[in-house]
């Protein structure tokens, strides 16, 4: 699972549909749009990747809040 930026407030949650409890993550808005500039080359891989195997991989995304832990 990759995790979102400390910075950002939402993240796109793709979840495995075979391996449950496994999903991708990444930083986005609050209307899941995703800034591929921000992105460090593994997470934007993995985001590429998620998005290109919805249905098959992944299910659909959501955008949720990110929780903080401060």
């Amino acid at each position: 699972m990759t995790s979102p930026s400390s910075s950002c407030k939402h993240q796109l949650l793709f979840a495995s549909l075979c391996h449950p409890g496994c999903a991708v993550c990444v930083p986005c808005d609050a209307r899941g749009e995703v800034h591929l500039d921000d992105l460090s080359e593994r997470v934007k891989n993995a985001y590429l990747g998620a998005r290109a195997l919805i249905g098959w991989e992944y299910a659909l995304p959501v955008v949720e809040p990110v929780h903080s832990l401060h």
